[in-house]
């Protein structure tokens, strides 16, 4: 069972505003790709076709930033999944500058997601998370999670 995922990138010049430092929106791009990949590495995707089709939609998204990040800063993202209820997952995000001596900690995330089914008729509906995705997933170790 996995309860932790990394992803590293290097920050591209479009992610950065006029200061020279990564938007602060783009953090939440961030969580998403660390997210997609979490579900990618347990052999599943955000995306599903089966009917009636399953969706993730975000609840909760907050971001603390504690140091800036620039264009070419290579930035590792940490998902750690902080909760697992019946029908929603909630996820914290480290942020880590990885070009810096020693690696310096830039961000703190949380993201919650509810799974739903997509109606016929548009509209979504929150339903348990599939038994086979909830038992590839556990709450990471309370140690890691402070």
């Amino acid at each position: 069972m996995a309860y932790e995922f990394k992803v590293v990138r290097s920050v591209e010049f479009h992610e950065t505003d006029m200061a020279g430092i990564v938007h602060y929106s783009n953090f939440f791009r961030y969580m998403e790709v660390a997210e997609h990949g979490f579900f990618r590495s347990l052999g599943f995707s955000v995306v599903d076709h089966t009917q009636p089709r399953i969706g993730w939609p975000r609840v909760h998204a907050a971001c603390d930033y504690l140091q800036p990040l620039r264009f070419e800063d290579q930035v590792e993202i940490h998902l750690l999944v902080s909760e697992m209820k019946s029908k929603a997952l909630s996820y914290v995000f480290r942020f880590r500058k990885l070009n810096a001596a020693p690696p310096l900690e830039v961000a703190r995330g949380k993201l919650t997601v509810v799974c739903v089914t997509h109606e016929t008729d548009g509209k979504m509906k929150a339903t348990p998370i599939p038994k086979v995705v909830a038992d590839k997933i556990e709450v990471a170790p309370a140690d890691l999670l402070k």
